[in-house]
């Protein structure tokens, strides 16, 4: 595991300077909701139906159910099938319109309000590490490090973390990013893994980091 003493403030300073620069919207399809709303509950919503599905579907299938109904409330009265026909085609939309109507009817219970803690969210069905702390960092700007594909394959090429498993990437790299940078790095890291350091073959050539990564498990880039 790389020390702090390695990545120290000025260190990632520099890092997020130079993605800030690099990458270019459209921002991530929870990112961009968020952006319009300002609503935990819409973060939620749209954060579940994002599992295994693209962006563009994302976002398209949270408006048009947020057009129906927009709170936990009125969530609640639709039918799962409902639910099922507005968050077509994202991946799953079956098993996430049965989680999305069952915690809607956990959120009423509770109070009607969307958790504030890590421990909350991940009680709710369909709810893994990623989603609860996009919730918390987007929903309600509290510190947390989501960790998707993106983050996770760019921590380990850029050796900030050595580990197989989003979450474990996540618990790695608490030890080692300043605060400051938890919340953000999950939108700058998926716009870098989609636009420059994609899955396969990334385009280092034009990757302003290259000089500051060691291009772990990197086997071809352009």
């Amino acid at each position: 595991m790389p020390s702090s003493k390695k990545f120290n403030e000025e260190y990632w300073d520099r890092i997020f300077s130079i993605i800030k620069k690099s990458v270019k919207g459209p921002l991530p399809s929870v990112s961009a909701i968020e952006r319009e709303s300002s609503d935990p509950f819409k973060v939620l919503i749209s954060t579940i139906i994002s599992l295994r599905t693209k962006d563009k579907v994302t976002f398209e299938s949270s408006i048009r159910l947020f057009e129906k109904a927009e709170t936990a409330e009125s969530m609640v009265k639709l039918e799962a099938e409902e639910i099922a026909e507005l968050i077509y085609p994202a991946g799953f939309y079956k098993t996430k319109a049965d989680n999305i109507k069952k915690i809607c009817r956990l959120i009423l219970d509770e109070g009607g309000e969307v958790p504030q803690t890590q421990e909350g969210l991940l009680a709710y069905p369909g709810v893994g590490l990623k989603t609860a702390n996009l919730v918390l960092s987007l929903g309600w700007g509290i510190p947390a490090i989501c960790v998707d594909i993106h983050v996770h394959r760019i921590a380990n090429r850029m050796g900030w973390v050595k580990t197989t498993k989003p979450d474990d990437s996540e618990k790695a790299l608490r030890k080692i990013l300043p605060l400051k940078y938890w919340i953000p790095i999950n939108e700058l890291l998926v716009l870098y893994g989609q636009q420059i350091c994609t899955p396969q073959s990334p385009h280092c050539s034009r990757c302003a980091l290259n000089q500051l990564c060691p291009q772990k498990n990197v086997n071809k880039s352009r």
